[in-house]
């Protein structure tokens, strides 16, 4: 049966573990916008979500002709999704949205880059096949994130037809970025996204970034107010004359991405969050806590962040056994070479301080590198400061979560470069991500700021946080594209 609504992303909802005895076994995906989608998609009826086989398992499962109700998995050729997902997405786009190459080095576009930009192209085209071919008739297609972002240009080919959206869950480069991707790679990536009839983005900071990209001239598009989006006021329009089809019109809206609190209180509740909270207290005992949770992702900042608590520590002499970082910082990537390198880092500069300014009785720094889900909803729980400093940041969740379910609110230090600064930045210390000295002193000012007035801002951080949850976001689009004109 042909759906009318359809979800494309990389990662599924659910995923197939495979025992030795070849037993297959499913389970949930984790995480509020797997949760917040899956319900939102239980309400359409014959929704279907595709996604990619990411595990020997899900493989397996293709293979078997194993089918969830609602998901449909694509078995691609391992070696031409990693050269896709590591190659391109998660090394090149990646790096282009974040701003993170090391210039004199990389980036470097050569023979090995274009065999891995045809593996990008191959993936992409096998999503945009597999939903032309599960679409009904108009049907309305959200397709999630950088690493499909040539698929509404491809679906737009295969199926006119359709209303296609494409949300893009990272920031999107500056003019200065993306012109270093070489000129025909840049046309394909532009035009793959003026495919949709609707492009969505966390903040209006990377919609602008998007629609500057939209006049380059070798793209010849162009971009100029539309009608209002219903979520911001203010919608943009990028045309799109050279399109094969004839579509012309391409809506830019926004659409900021907040937590599920009840699902998010309903997690931090449950025993073994208990637990870690209990061990952790007993670690810290009456010191105040400044938390931080990220994976170790370069944009994410840590090891700027970790300078910064040095320094607090060096010109506030005051802090000494009184106040403990605690900061979970889990491996992210670390097949990418740069990846290990830092997490690495992160590890020696947390024992240099440690080193530095701990006594038997205090160690200055807690730091884990472990992927534990329920030691970070207790450090949450705890969290005198949260300390959120990413350099460049789709959003930002983490920022969002923890005022939500501190106990005894806290106070938020957050970068400029986070997507939720420009919903959150009223009550937080915000601060520039690059200035160490500026976030100690933020640091100092959080730990020190009277507890009414740290209530207060968390209550009104949390009302922000929760303003727009996943199963509204997702139905938000959905509304939207749909009042796209034809």
């Amino acid at each position: 049966m042909a759906s009318q609504v359809l979800v494309a992303a990389n990662r599924g909802p659910l995923s197939y573990d495979l025992d030795s005895d070849g037993t297959l076994g499913a389970r949930r995906g984790g995480g509020g916008l797997v949760s917040g989608l899956s319900a939102a998609l239980a309400e359409q009826p014959g929704a279907l979500w595709i996604c990619a086989a990411l595990s020997p398992g899900d493989r397996e499962a293709v293979r078997r002709g194993v089918a969830e109700p609602g998901v449909r998995m694509l078995d691609i050729d391992p070696d031409t999704y990693n050269a896709a997902y590591n190659g391109i997405a998660n090394s090149v786009l990646w790096f282009t949205h974040h701003h993170l190459y090391d210039i004199p080095r990389t980036p470097v576009f050569d023979a090995a880059f274009r065999r891995q930009w045809g593996a990008y192209t191959a993936y992409n085209r096998a999503f945009a096949e597999a939903l032309a071919e599960e679409a009904g008739r108009g049907a309305c297609v959200l397709v999630q994130d950088y690493h499909l972002a040539l698929v509404p240009g491809m679906l737009r080919e295969l199926r006119p037809d359709l209303r296609i959206a494409h949300f893009t869950h990272t920031p999107w480069a500056s003019h200065e970025f993306l012109q270093m991707l070489p000129d025909d790679i840049r046309t394909d990536l532009l035009w793959g996204m003026l495919g949709a009839d609707l492009l969505g983005f966390h903040t209006w900071a990377w919609a602008h970034s998007f629609l500057g990209s939209a006049r380059l001239d070798d793209a010849r598009g162009t971009a100029e107010p539309g009608m209002p989006s219903g979520t911001d006021g203010e919608r943009y329009v990028a045309k799109n004359p050279n399109s094969p089809v004839r579509h012309l019109r391409t809506d830019v809206a926004v659409f900021p991405l907040g937590v599920d609190a009840d699902e998010l209180r309903r997690l931090a509740g449950r025993p073994e969050v208990d637990e870690r909270l209990a061990e952790l207290r007993a670690a810290i005992g009456d010191r105040r806590t400044i938390v931080r949770v990220d994976r170790t992702e370069l944009s994410k900042n840590i090891v700027r962040g970790l300078l910064a608590y040095r320094e607090l520590l060096a010109t506030r002499p005051e802090w000494h056994g009184r106040v403990v970082h605690l900061a979970s910082a889990y491996p992210s990537r670390q097949d990418l070479p740069e990846y290990r390198a830092y997490t690495q880092a992160v590890r020696d500069l947390a024992a240099e301080i440690n080193a530095e300014y701990g006594t038997p009785a205090w160690e200055p720094v807690l730091l884990s590198v472990q992927d534990d889900f329920a030691r970070s909803l207790a450090l949450y729980r705890m969290a005198d400061v949260a300390l959120v400093n990413p350099v460049r940041d789709g959003m930002n969740l983490v920022a969002k979560e923890i005022p939500v379910i501190s106990e005894a609110g806290c106070a938020l230090v957050l970068s400029t470069g986070a997507g939720a600064y420009g919903e959150l930045r009223a009550d937080a210390l915000t601060v520039n991500p690059y200035d160490v000295s500026a976030t100690a002193e933020a640091l100092h000012a959080a730990l020190t700021m009277p507890a009414e007035d740290r209530a207060a801002r968390t209550k009104r951080l949390a009302t922000a946080a929760t303003s727009l949850p996943p199963a509204a976001w997702f139905t938000t689009q959905l509304t939207a594209l749909r009042a796209v004109p034809n």
